[in-house]
C-alpha cells in the first residue's frame, strides 16, 4: 500500500484517510489527486468524504516545507452524491486553518466543475490505480522494524498479486494553470506538494488526520509501529526532520547493514533519510511527472512507486513481481485521468 488505512487514527474513518497523492502533467496544467475512502475498509461502512473533514492540497513554492497556496475542499453530508465547496487560500491564509480563503467553485460529486482561468474538478467514485504485493509489502515491514534483510525466501513470484485488484477510492481530481502556481513556484518552477486531512473537533478546531507526501513511506516505516504512524501525520512537513530524522536513519541502517551493501550503514541512513524528510512531493511546472530511480519529480498514475522507494531505502533490488498490468481498471489520458468505475 502507498498509504492505505496506514494508522489507527485513519483506520477510524477510511473517508479521512489518504490511500495516495499524485501530481502530474495534464492537458491544461497541473493535476493534483489525493485518493480516500479505500473498498478494502469494507462496504458496510460509510463511503464518499466526510461531511466535517477537510481535504487540502498543500503547495510550498520556496523549499522550506511551509505551504504558501493551498485549496482545500469541504463536502455535505448525503447518502448519494455530495455537494462540495472548493476554497483558494494564499500567503500567511494558506496555513491558517481559520482563514476563509477565497470560494473557486461549487460542485457536486461524479460531475466535471470549471474554474475562472481554465482549471477544473471532479471528485467522485474511481477505480484505485495503485498495486501492492502483499507478501512483499510485509517482508518489508519487518525487515525495517527489525533491521534485517527482506526475507522472501518462502515467497514465489510467480504468484504475485495485487492486493487492489478491483478495489475503488473516492478521487479529488483538481487541475490547475501553470499561470496560477508559477507566481508560487520556486526557481526553476519547483514547488513541494503535501495532501492532509482534517476533522472537524467539539472545541471548534481542526484535527489533523492524514497527511501524505511522498509514497510508501508508511509502509516502509509503520507497518509494526502503529505509534508511529500516527504520529507522522500529526505534525507539519517543516518539523519532520528534527522529530523524525533519527528513527528513520536507524530504520534504514538497521536494513543496509543486514544487507552489507555500504561501508557506512549510518551513512547511506542519512542520506535517505535527506531525500526523504521534509516529507513532501517536488513536482517542476510544466514537466512530464517521473518517479522512478533516477528522478523524483511529481507522481504520474502508473510510477513503479513500491520498486523505487522499497530499492532506494534497502540499497538493493527489491521488486514486487507485478506491475501497472495488474490494475483492474486503467487510468486515463484525458481529464479527470483516475480510472472510471460504473
Amino acid at each position: 500500500m502507498s498509504h492505505h488505512l496506514d494508522s489507527p487514527i485513519a483506520r477510524q474513518d477510511p473517508r479521512l484517510d489518504i490511500t495516495d497523492l499524485y501530481v502530474f502533467r495534464g492537458e491544461r496544467g497541473t493535476v493534483f489527486v489525493t485518493n480516500h475512502s479505500h473498498s478494502l475498509a469494507g462496504e458496510d461502512i460509510p463511503r464518499g468524504l466526510h461531511p466535517e473533514g477537510r481535504y487540502e492540497f498543500k503547495i510550498d513554492g520556496n523549499g522550506d516545507a511551509v505551504e504558501d497556496l493551498t485549496y482545500r475542499f469541504t463536502f455535505a453530508d448525503a447518502d448519494g452524491a455530495q455537494d462540495y465547496e472548493l476554497r483558494r487560500l494564499a500567503g500567511a491564509e494558506a496555513r491558517d486553518a481559520f482563514a476563509a480563503g477565497t470560494v473557486i467553485a461549487h460542485g457536486r460529486t461524479g460531475e466535471a466543475v470549471e474554474l475562472a482561468g481554465g482549471g477544473r474538478v471532479w471528485v467522485g467514485k474511481a477505480g484505485d490505480p495503485f498495486w501492492i504485493e502483499p507478501d512483499v509489502l510485509h517482508a518489508v515491514g519487518h525487515a525495517f522494524q527489525d533491521g534485517t534483510v527482506v526475507d522472501l525466501s518462502s515467497w514465489n513470484p510467480a504468484e504475485a498479486k495485487n492486493l487492489f485488484a478491483g478495489h475503488t477510492v473516492y478521487s479529488i481530481v483538481l487541475e490547475v494553470p501553470d499561470e496560477e502556481l508559477l507566481p508560487v513556484a520556486g526557481d526553476g518552477r519547483r514547488i513541494g506538494v503535501w495532501g492532509q486531512t482534517w476533522l472537524a473537533t467539539d472545541a471548534g478546531g481542526w484535527r489533523p488526520i492524514n497527511r501524505a507526501g511522498l509514497p510508501m513511506i508508511h509502509p516502509l516505516f509503520t507497518q509494526l509501529n502503529e505509534d508511529l504512524g500516527d504520529r507522522l501525520n500529526e505534525n507539519v512537513p517543516a518539523d519532520d526532520i528534527e522529530i523524525y530524522g533519527k528513527v528513520l536513519t536507524d530504520m534504514v541502517a538497521g536494513v543496509v547493514r543486514a544487507y552489507g551493501t555500504a561501508e557506512v550503514p549510518e551513512a547511506y541512513a542519512r542520506a535517505v533519510v535527506s531525500r526523504i524528510l521534509p516529507n513532501v512531493l517536488p513536482y517542476t511546472v510544466g514537466t512530464p511527472a517521473v518517479y522512478g530511480f533516477a528522478e523524483w519529480n511529481g507522481r504520474s498514475l502508473t510510477d513503479n512507486a513500491p520498486d523505487v522507494m522499497f530499492s532506494f531505502a534497502a540499497n538493493t533490488p527489491i521488486a514486487l513481481g507485478i506491475g501497472k498490468e495488474s490494475v483492474t481498471a486503467k487510468p486515463s489520458s484525458g481529464f479527470p485521468y483516475v480510472p472510471s468505475v460504473s
